[in-house]
């Protein structure tokens, strides 16, 4: 009887994730990997709990004890960063991050002794590497993206810098942070334990978080610690020195992290090689252009680019080496000019720019529309039922191209919803007719 409630909580603990619009695949490996994170009786109770953020009184009303228990708790599940909390108008609220950036990142963004960290990344490497279904599941289940790149802003001349937006430069995501967190590189932690170290022996401690998530982090459990603008400054410059590639939480307003990402080790760099040329995350507005001239097919482009998208050809006729780009590998990183002893590389604005989701609502909205799981985003236990907040979700749809919002009506089924959707139409034909007039 014990294995089977056992085997009940852990069961719907990975339901529970699944409710949300990024999931895990369920497998023997994922169940043992929440039974190296949770408890059977945590698994029972986050299994509980709503995907959008609660209160504690929210939270001992659903498990049926009083607050101060539930506050004890919840205390207890941020302590192994199975939740973050956060404080909004004096009221303290939780939730349970997704897997990633989230709770299977968290487990080794420190080196901590209550759990088995070599097991644990052994699991981990079976269930992304070998496996695969999560990784594809993570990066391709969606047209929009979990995570983009940033480009190496050293690379970029002064006139590019005068040009460059706010959101496409790390620094000024550092600037901006209230809170920034520092913790290991949970990559090559992992890599490290399952018997794959990292090829170029990048540093570990070059991973930031921002805002809540790093506040929390870093006073529960110290998964992450607390550092200042300098510091992290340096990380990213140690970051450039070492041909990482920056990837950070696909929007412009307040990322929640970036990592510092290298192609031995890095899933979604290792995903861009394995399933090319379909992109793992979005790329930056920018793009390698070779000057043939100054090219001395050196090759060292070639050794650092993380997604091999840069190879040396020799021209049959002049038998001259030279660097060629793959352009549709390519996440225009920058690491390749910022390599080339010759400058022979620079970057260049893509025709075509990359538009970025404003926020993390916004982004949730758009994977839920593709996914097809909005409903769930919308009605998970009512916890949009304020409201703000279902006035929230309304909003980022109705900011959508018109068949993006077609699909979140279908899926909602919402005659409310569609009431919006049509007067916003009928309100942008009076406004079309007038300007024609």
């Amino acid at each position: 009887m014990g294995h089977i409630t056992s085997k009940n909580a852990y069961k719907s603990l990975e339901e529970r994730i699944n409710w949300f619009t990024q999931g895990a695949p369920a497998s023997e490996t994922f169940y043992k990997i929440l039974q190296v994170l949770y408890t059977e009786k945590e698994a029972r109770v986050v299994s509980m709990l709503p995907v959008r953020p609660f209160t504690i009184k929210r939270a001992a009303r659903i498990w049926n004890t009083s607050e101060a228990k539930a506050e004890k708790m919840l205390d207890h599940l941020c302590e192994k960063a199975l939740l973050v909390d956060s404080e909004h108008n004096g009221v303290r609220k939780f939730v349970m991050p997704p897997p990633m950036a989230g709770f299977i990142e968290f487990a080794l963004m420190r080196t901590r002794g209550d759990i088995d960290q070599k097991y644990l990344a052994e699991l981990y490497y079976q269930y992304m590497n070998v496996e695969e279904d999560f990784v594809k599941d993570l990066f391709y289940a969606t047209e929009t993206k979990l995570g983009r790149v940033y480009v190496q802003e050293p690379v970029l001349g002064s006139e590019q810098m005068n040009h460059i937006l706010d959101y496409e430069k790390a620094s000024h995501i550092i600037e901006e942070a209230k809170y920034i967190g520092l913790g290991l590189c949970y990559c090559r932690h992992k890599a490290e334990h399952a018997g794959h170290p990292c090829e170029i022996n990048a540093p570990w401690d070059v991973c930031l978080t921002f805002g809540n998530v790093a506040r929390s982090l870093a006073e529960h459990g110290g998964h992450a610690r607390l550092i200042s603008k300098a510091e992290a400054m340096d990380a990213l410059q140690r970051s450039y020195e070492a041909n990482l590639v920056q990837i950070g939480e696909n929007v412009r307003e307040n990322p929640a992290f970036i990592c510092n990402c290298c192609g031995c080790c890095c899933e979604a760099l290792q995903a861009a090689r394995r399933f090319a040329p379909v992109q793992p995350v979005e790329t930056t507005n920018y793009i390698p252009k070779i000057s043939t001239d100054s090219c001395t097919g050196c090759g060292k482009c070639a050794r650092v680019c993380p997604v091999h998208a840069m190879t040396v050809e020799e021209d049959p006729d002049t038998h001259r080496k030279k660097a060629v780009l793959q352009e549709e590998l390519c996440l225009g990183c920058g690491v390749c000019a910022r390599n080339c002893p010759s400058k022979a590389i620079y970057l260049d604005r893509r025709p075509v720019q990359i538009i970025t989701p404003v926020n993390s609502t916004h982004r949730f909205v758009l994977q839920a529309i593709e996914k097809g799981t909005l409903q769930n985003l919308l009605f998970d236990n009512q916890a949009f039922a304020s409201h703000r907040a279902m006035a929230q979700i309304f909003g980022s749809i109705l900011k959508m191209p018109p068949v993006k919002q077609a699909l979140a009506s279908k899926q909602f089924k919402s005659i409310y919803l569609d009431k919006l959707l049509s007067s916003q139409v009928n309100r942008q034909r009076k406004k079309d007719q007038s300007s024609a007039e």
